[in-house]
């Protein structure tokens, strides 16, 4: 890269840090003997509109009592949830003031594997400027269990996105987001997901035009078949879901699925991959009644299913 191309680069991430604010939040943890504790945390968000509408992670802001929202000039105000999905990690915080810099948004489905990318993030509200870190897109289409449960369609990449910089954008070259971080992932060494951005503007129209995103949920962790996987645990099927965990309390549990079923359709329609299963739930609403057939011990059987909201 040229200097003339990096001045134009760095340029554009000054630009885009004023659309970068610091979150902070104090949530109440019940402890022994029912006492609340507050408990401080903080992470990053993106200004996405000037009416003071910003995205960030839900699980930054999540069962906050009070949020405060640091901007890049020191300033700081009142935060307000107005909308939130969990499926997707994404919520929507409101701070009453007009004329703020907004980022631009991209289009997370033009993304390709190597393409240079810059993770950017408030994690103190330090003077100085947001945190700025770079690295590639590693892969995308990744599908994650986390902590709160199953993440799909992430960007992967290996600019460091730590706890303070969750909710801060991905940027592209020409500075515009392409994705919103997240340390969701407990296991995440050396490498970083992030939200693509086309997935959060949905999120973003359901939220705004909802509140809190009501999305269905079917509770497994699940494992797409293909020929080598299948010979490795000596399966007698190559394609489908392999159950590999069922939630506690999950609709899936109350209808009588187990691990080591083999999901083969949802409803008439064939599941060839986990991508398939969440794609065809996602297409469903909270209690729709849906037909799981899953291979199970040398038989398919077939299983009706409610489908709950994912809390």
């Amino acid at each position: 890269m040229s200097s003339f191309d990096e001045k134009a680069v760095l340029d554009t991430l000054e630009k885009v840090s004023k659309s970068v604010v610091n979150i902070n939040t104090v949530k109440l943890i019940s402890r022994m003997l029912y006492q609340a504790i507050p408990v401080e945390g903080m992470g990053s968000g993106t200004i996405i509109d000037s009416k003071g509408q910003i995205l960030t992670n839900n699980h930054v802001v999540g069962g906050a009592e009070k949020i405060t929202v640091t901007l890049w000039n020191g300033e700081m105000l009142e935060g307000k949830i107005v909308g939130a999905c969990s499926v997707h990690d994404t919520a929507i915080v409101k701070v009453n003031k007009p004329e703020l810099p907004a980022a631009e948004l991209g289009d997370s489905e033009k993304l390709r594997v190597g393409q240079r990318v810059y993770a950017i993030g408030n994690p103190f509200g330090l003077t100085g400027g947001p945190t700025v870190t770079s690295g590639v897109i590693s892969a995308t289409k990744r599908t994650i269990e986390s902590q709160r449960g199953l993440i799909e369609n992430l960007v992967q990449t290996d600019a460091a996105i730590n706890p303070g910089n969750s909710g801060g954008p991905l940027l592209d070259l020409e500075g515009k987001v392409v994705a919103i971080n997240t340390a969701i992932i407990p296991y995440a060494q050396g490498i970083g997901f992030a939200i693509p951005i086309n997935t959060a503007k949905q999120c973003t129209s359901d939220m705004i035009r909802e509140g809190i995103a009501a999305r269905p949920w079917l509770g497994i962790v699940g494992l797409s078949l293909s020929s080598e996987i299948s010979r490795f645990y000596n399966l007698p099927l190559e394609h489908g879901v392999l159950v590999t965990k069922v939630t506690d309390g999950s609709p899936a549990q109350h209808a009588g699925m187990i691990m080591g079923d083999i999901i083969l359709k949802m409803d008439r329609v064939d599941i060839d991959s986990i991508e398939d299963l969440l794609g065809e739930i996602h297409r469903r609403k909270v209690g729709d009644e849906i037909r799981i057939t899953v291979f199970r011990r040398g038989f398919q059987q077939y299983f009706d299913v409610t489908l709950s909201a994912m809390a």
